[in-house]
């Protein structure tokens, strides 16, 4: 019965060590940096954001607005977003987990709800992706009105 055991086990290991189910795609590995320290920015997928700002305008507070911000990726190679952060949670984004091949569109939905915020405000979107540099920063501006001051008016 031991033999039997051991056989059995060291079979799954040896076919566990030669699975090729733990491929890693080189989209995430491309490093812009080549052997003599140059930096490769032609050859990497590039972000083009039709704006990379929006502006709400006047709104009052409570409200939550939501604006759609569509990029292109003009480079080479399979643009990859691995996360996207607001800057506070107010500022919630939704972000393509797939790859985005070259000369493809794609599109970050971004809500920014305003309950307890007052006055000028600028929130950002942070992405991180596989592009050189490999932040690209978006904008949500505007205004925002407590109930109280609009009563004022």
């Amino acid at each position: 019965m031991k033999k039997i055991i051991v056989s059995t086990s060291i079979l799954v290991s040896l076919w566990a060590c030669n699975s090729n189910n733990n491929q890693v795609s080189t989209d995430l590995v491309k490093n812009p940096v080549n052997a003599d320290g140059t930096i490769d920015t032609v050859n990497v997928p590039k972000f083009k954001f039709e704006t990379d700002t929006f502006n709400f305008g006047t709104i009052t507070q409570g409200e939550k607005v939501s604006f759609t911000f569509r990029f292109t990726n003009v480079g080479k190679g399979n643009l990859i977003i691995s996360a996207a952060n607001g800057s506070c949670g107010c500022t919630v984004p939704e972000y393509p987990k797939k790859p985005i091949a070259e000369g493809e569109q794609g599109q970050i939905n971004v809500t920014f709800d305003s309950e307890g915020k007052s006055g000028k405000q600028q929130k950002t979107v942070t992405l991180v992706a596989n592009t050189y540099p490999n932040q690209k920063i978006l904008y949500v501006v505007g205004d925002i009105i407590a109930p109280a001051a609009q009563e004022n008016k």
